[in-house]
Protein backbone atom coordinates (compact mmCIF):
# COMPACT_ATOMS: atom_id res chain seq x y z
CA UNK A 1 0.00 0.00 0.00
CA UNK A 2 1.40 3.16 -0.91
CA UNK A 3 1.06 6.93 0.78
CA UNK A 4 -1.31 7.84 -1.44
CA UNK A 5 -4.06 5.12 -0.97
CA UNK A 6 -3.10 4.97 2.95
CA UNK A 7 -6.56 6.34 4.49
CA UNK A 8 -5.82 9.01 7.06
CA UNK A 9 -8.23 8.33 10.46
CA UNK A 10 -6.97 11.28 12.52
CA UNK A 11 -7.67 11.95 15.77
CA UNK A 12 -10.14 10.54 18.75
CA UNK A 13 -10.89 12.15 21.43
CA UNK A 14 -12.75 10.46 24.84
CA UNK A 15 -16.32 10.04 23.51
CA UNK A 16 -14.72 8.35 20.38
CA UNK A 17 -12.70 6.11 22.34
CA UNK A 18 -15.94 5.28 24.45
CA UNK A 19 -17.14 3.84 21.18
CA UNK A 20 -14.30 2.14 19.74
CA UNK A 21 -13.45 0.44 23.16
CA UNK A 22 -15.13 -1.68 25.76
CA UNK A 23 -13.13 -0.70 28.63
CA UNK A 24 -14.17 1.73 31.22
CA UNK A 25 -13.57 3.91 34.33
CA UNK A 26 -11.08 2.84 36.04
CA UNK A 27 -10.21 0.47 33.82
CA UNK A 28 -9.83 2.64 30.66
CA UNK A 29 -6.43 3.86 30.37
CA UNK A 30 -6.20 5.73 27.16
CA UNK A 31 -7.87 9.46 27.31
CA UNK A 32 -7.32 10.96 23.70
CA UNK A 33 -5.71 9.87 20.85
CA UNK A 34 -3.89 13.05 19.01
CA UNK A 35 -2.85 11.19 15.73
CA UNK A 36 -3.62 8.05 13.67
CA UNK A 37 -2.13 7.41 10.52
CA UNK A 38 -4.43 4.72 8.51
CA UNK A 39 -4.20 1.62 11.00
CA UNK A 40 -0.07 1.75 10.88
CA UNK A 41 0.72 4.03 13.60
CA UNK A 42 -0.67 6.17 16.24
CA UNK A 43 0.07 7.81 19.36
CA UNK A 44 -2.58 7.85 22.57
CA UNK A 45 -2.28 10.04 25.60
CA UNK A 46 -2.99 8.80 29.91
CA UNK A 47 -3.09 12.08 31.79
CA UNK A 48 -1.55 10.20 35.23
CA UNK A 49 -3.76 11.53 38.17
CA UNK A 50 -3.26 10.88 41.76
CA UNK A 51 -7.10 10.27 42.86
CA UNK A 52 -6.97 7.08 40.07
CA UNK A 53 -7.50 4.14 42.27
CA UNK A 54 -4.36 2.12 42.08
CA UNK A 55 -1.86 4.74 44.20
CA UNK A 56 -4.19 3.79 47.14
CA UNK A 57 -1.80 1.12 47.12
CA UNK A 58 0.49 1.24 44.91
CA UNK A 59 2.72 2.95 46.89
CA UNK A 60 1.76 4.70 50.05
CA UNK A 61 3.86 7.70 50.26
CA UNK A 62 4.99 7.46 46.97
CA UNK A 63 2.48 6.78 44.07
CA UNK A 64 4.27 4.75 41.16
CA UNK A 65 1.84 3.72 38.15
CA UNK A 66 2.24 -0.11 37.78
CA UNK A 67 3.99 -1.13 34.66
CA UNK A 68 1.15 -3.79 34.10
CA UNK A 69 -1.11 -0.91 33.29
CA UNK A 70 1.08 1.27 31.01
CA UNK A 71 1.06 -2.03 28.32
CA UNK A 72 -2.51 -2.38 28.82
CA UNK A 73 -3.08 1.71 27.85
CA UNK A 74 -0.22 0.99 24.85
CA UNK A 75 -2.91 -2.12 24.15
CA UNK A 76 -5.61 -0.36 24.32
CA UNK A 77 -4.35 2.38 21.91
CA UNK A 78 -3.67 -0.13 19.39
CA UNK A 79 -6.66 -1.41 19.92
CA UNK A 80 -8.76 1.53 19.52
CA UNK A 81 -6.45 1.92 16.10
CA UNK A 82 -7.67 -1.29 15.23
CA UNK A 83 -11.17 -1.30 15.23
CA UNK A 84 -10.97 2.51 14.29
CA UNK A 85 -9.51 0.94 10.88
CA UNK A 86 -12.32 -1.41 10.39
CA UNK A 87 -15.25 1.28 10.25
CA UNK A 88 -18.37 -0.23 9.67
CA UNK A 89 -17.34 -3.63 10.33
CA UNK A 90 -16.31 -3.05 13.71
CA UNK A 91 -15.57 -5.83 16.06
CA UNK A 92 -17.40 -6.56 19.05
CA UNK A 93 -14.38 -7.28 20.97
CA UNK A 94 -10.72 -6.87 21.15
CA UNK A 95 -8.63 -9.09 23.06
CA UNK A 96 -4.87 -8.72 23.93
CA UNK A 97 -3.12 -11.72 23.13
CA UNK A 98 0.27 -10.98 23.73
CA UNK A 99 3.28 -9.52 25.29
CA UNK A 100 7.16 -9.66 24.51
CA UNK A 101 10.34 -8.23 25.22
CA UNK A 102 8.34 -5.51 27.93
CA UNK A 103 10.77 -3.05 29.40
CA UNK A 104 10.14 -0.77 32.43
CA UNK A 105 12.78 2.25 32.02
CA UNK A 106 11.62 5.25 34.75
CA UNK A 107 8.98 5.06 36.85
CA UNK A 108 5.63 7.10 35.88
CA UNK A 109 4.01 9.39 39.07
CA UNK A 110 1.03 11.65 38.88
CA UNK A 111 0.92 14.20 37.25
CA UNK A 112 2.91 13.22 34.41
CA UNK A 113 0.78 12.38 30.94
CA UNK A 114 2.03 9.81 29.23
CA UNK A 115 1.96 9.28 25.23
CA UNK A 116 1.56 5.73 24.28
CA UNK A 117 3.31 5.48 20.72
CA UNK A 118 2.01 2.37 18.32
CA UNK A 119 3.67 0.89 15.19
CA UNK A 120 2.36 -1.81 13.77
CA UNK A 121 4.49 -4.20 12.65
CA UNK A 122 1.99 -7.09 10.88
CA UNK A 123 -1.26 -7.66 10.49
CA UNK A 124 -2.74 -11.54 9.86
CA UNK A 125 -6.27 -11.77 9.08
CA UNK A 126 -7.79 -10.40 12.53
CA UNK A 127 -4.34 -10.30 14.05
CA UNK A 128 -2.45 -7.51 14.90
CA UNK A 129 1.33 -6.67 16.29
CA UNK A 130 2.65 -3.53 17.34
CA UNK A 131 5.68 -2.30 18.58
CA UNK A 132 4.96 -0.16 21.87
CA UNK A 133 6.65 2.85 23.11
CA UNK A 134 4.98 4.75 26.18
CA UNK A 135 7.07 8.24 26.93
CA UNK A 136 6.92 11.01 29.72
CA UNK A 137 8.19 14.14 28.45
CA UNK A 138 9.56 12.63 25.14
CA UNK A 139 11.55 10.28 27.56
CA UNK A 140 10.94 6.28 27.32
CA UNK A 141 9.32 5.14 30.48
CA UNK A 142 8.09 2.02 29.21
CA UNK A 143 8.56 -0.52 25.65
CA UNK A 144 7.17 -3.53 24.41
CA UNK A 145 5.49 -5.99 21.70
CA UNK A 146 1.77 -6.69 21.79
CA UNK A 147 -0.60 -8.36 19.76
CA UNK A 148 -4.07 -8.30 19.46
CA UNK A 149 -7.20 -10.30 18.04
CA UNK A 150 -10.30 -8.66 16.66
CA UNK A 151 -13.66 -10.97 17.39
CA UNK A 152 -16.62 -10.48 16.03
Amino acid sequence: MNDTSKKELGTADILRILELLPHRYPFLLVDKIIEMDGDESCIGIKNVTFNEPQFNGHFPGRPVMPGVMLIEGMAQTAGALCVASKNDAAPKIVYFMTIDNAKFRKPVSPGDQVHYHLKKLRQRANMWWFQGTAKVDDKIVCEAEISAMLVN
